[in-house]
């Protein structure tokens, strides 16, 4: 019995659909496909993961000045008072606990977030010149080194010129209000917790469990 009309234009047009498909796979087969996990150095996730470890290390840090800071008779926020002089100028340094209580826990807040910012090219350099497989002892080293820099860049290279330009002085560099072994131990040990932390940061690309195979 011959085919009605109306069968012939479904296989045609179901013809037409196959040919297609074909001519989307093969164009999809074409494109270059994406490397997963990334060949490369995963620059934009170390960055992330420098932030995470960045603010634990500004805890550390803090909490270090807060428990040492009596120990020099200062008081336990001294290192707060002293960075909030770049946004407030000298009456940061008269805040008190209890006039002053709200600008103070700004102020830590304002340490920790940049403690984030700072964590992001610290760990990512940490990352970059020691790898994935480095030991503690090396990540300590290269930590030690960068987080020095730091300091020597951003208060003597920046903060030496640009607070008394902007506020009128230089208390954040001045050594009667924090002396130098404060400001390079605080920075040490930001960078001391970022290598220690280091293996938490690293990048481990999922992989799909093989299924199991029957018995």
């Amino acid at each position: 019995m011959p085919d009605s009309p109306e069968v012939d234009a479904k296989q045609k047009e179901l013809a037409e659909l196959k040919q297609r498909v074909q001519q989307l796979e093969a164009e999809v087969g074409a494109q270059p496909s994406a490397h997963w996990p990334p060949p490369a150095f995963y620059g934009d996730y170390y960055a992330y993961s420098g932030a995470v470890l960045g603010g634990i290390a500004a805890m550390v840090s803090l909490l270090a000045n807060v428990i040492g800071a009596p120990v020099a008779d200062k008081s336990a926020l001294e290192l707060v008072r002293i960075y909030l002089t770049f946004p407030m100028g000298e009456k940061a340094l008269q805040l008190s606990s209890d006039a002053g209580g709200l600008t103070l826990m700004l102020g830590c807040c304002l340490y920790l977030m940049t403690g984030m910012v700072l964590g992001i090219p610290i760990y990512w350099l940490l990352i970059r010149i020691c790898g994935t497989s480095a030991s503690l002892v090396k990540r300590l080293v290269v930590a030690s080194l960068l987080a020095i820099g730091l300091w020597l860049i951003s208060y003597y290279a920046i903060l030496s010129w640009l607070q008394p330009r902007l506020f009128g002085g230089n208390w954040i560099t001045d050594p009667s209000v924090l002396p130098p072994w404060v400001a390079a131990g605080t920075h040490l040990l930001f960078g001391w917790v970022i290598a220690v932390l280091a293996p938490w940061g690293q990048f481990q690309p999922y992989r799909r469990p093989d299924s199991a195979t029957p018995a």
